[in-house]
């Protein structure tokens, strides 16, 4: 992102001597890798950050809109790129790189801050208008009659989506019913998905390490011929399940039945469990122990990561997963429980010493 310094005096701020960064409204071929690099990599996402402060986009003056954002960095981009051919003043606050939305759940997108920085960046004498602009996600964090009260500016709620932002400025502020909809259409969900396709990858790495040893494993130690015949069909089904509940479950929402992400998931992986572990001509399915290990344990992990969805959705909040978990991680246990000591038993049946 190139920028550069704009003369706050050139505003119309006679008494104003600092500058500000003027940022530009067009994406960088860098700015688009690294809104890839946020979707796959939760480090990188973590430290994805835009310095605190005010910001000019094109030439503001006194009386430019203010708008307020978090400084994730990528929420910060969205912002600036819906305001190409418009000249205002954004203000970021010190969300400690967290997003808007989860920042105000968080308290960082919250009214202490939002006063500390109208201060800091003496705003006041910035600007005549006294209204600023802030995203209609952030309002659980803002007590706005507090903000009124200590710094004398009105916060007024934009749309939900920066991309309405445009005509929400030109209409005049007035904002229709679709933008202060919450949409979480089908491509928003597709884009979310590698944030938790990435994370499992890492457990589904684990498990595959202990399928193969486990059922690859013969008196005579791990043999080859073992984990084809065992375990390859059991990898085959953990990926089924991965994918049933990072990217099936996700991409589907609106069309699985139940409320539950918990229950969601667990619909997904045990349809997709069940048509492969009867389609998969694997000699090792034909064992009623290995088939009942398969059909409790993959819907049940497919379950436990459609909920960890639940963090990339608007549609839920605390509250809602606490109530999920606390009826879905016993389940989760009794299950793996249970598909352990079927593995037990079809260990000790393959070795001959159960009938």
């Amino acid at each position: 992102m190139a920028v550069e310094l704009f003369d706050l005096r050139g505003a119309g701020n006679t008494n104003a001597t600092a500058n500000v960064l003027t940022v530009p409204t067009r994406w960088s071929r860098r700015d688009r890798v690294d809104r890839l690099k946020c979707r796959l990599f939760n480090s990188f996402r973590m430290r994805y950050t835009v310095d605190p402060g005010i910001y000019a986009v094109g030439s503001p003056n006194r009386g430019s809109p203010v708008l307020v954002t978090a400084n994730y960095k990528l929420s910060f981009d969205l912002l600036r790129r819906e305001l190409a051919g418009f000249q205002a003043w954004i203000v970021v606050l010190d969300t400690r790189g967290i997003n808007v939305w989860c920042a105000a759940g968080k308290g960082t997108f919250g009214t202490e801050e939002l006063i500390r920085r109208i201060r800091c960046t003496r705003l006041s004498e910035i600007v005549e208008n006294r209204k600023i602009i802030l995203p209609q996600l952030g309002a659980p964090g803002i007590q706005a009659h507090v903000v009124k009260d200590q710094t004398g500016f009105s916060v007024e709620y934009g749309p939900v989506y920066a991309r309405d932002l445009p005509a929400y400025l030109s209409n005049g502020h007035k904002a229709t019913a679709q933008m202060r909809t919450v949409r979480f259409g089908f491509w928003e969900r597709l884009e979310l998905t590698p944030m938790e396709i990435v994370p499992a990858l890492k457990g589904f790495a684990i498990f595959l390490a202990a399928v193969f040893i486990l059922l690859g494993l013969q008196p005579a130690g791990i043999l080859f011929h073992s984990v084809l015949r065992n375990a390859l069909p059991a990898a085959i089904l953990g990926a089924a399940a991965l994918l049933a509940g990072t990217f099936l479950t996700p991409l589907l929402l609106p069309w699985i039945p139940f409320r539950s992400f918990a229950l969601k998931g667990l619909l997904v992986g045990a349809v997709t469990t069940a048509a492969l572990v009867f389609l998969i001509p694997a000699p090792a399915l034909q064992s009623v122990y290995l088939k009942a290990f398969s059909l409790i344990f993959f819907p049940a992990a497919s379950s436990y990561l459609a909920l960890q969805f639940t963090g990339s959705t608007p549609f839920t909040g605390i509250s809602g997963v606490r109530r999920e978990l606390k009826f879905g991680l016993p389940i989760y246990i009794v299950a793996g429980a249970i598909a352990s000591a079927f593995v037990i038993f079809f260990k000790l049946q393959e070795w001959r010493i159960v009938p």
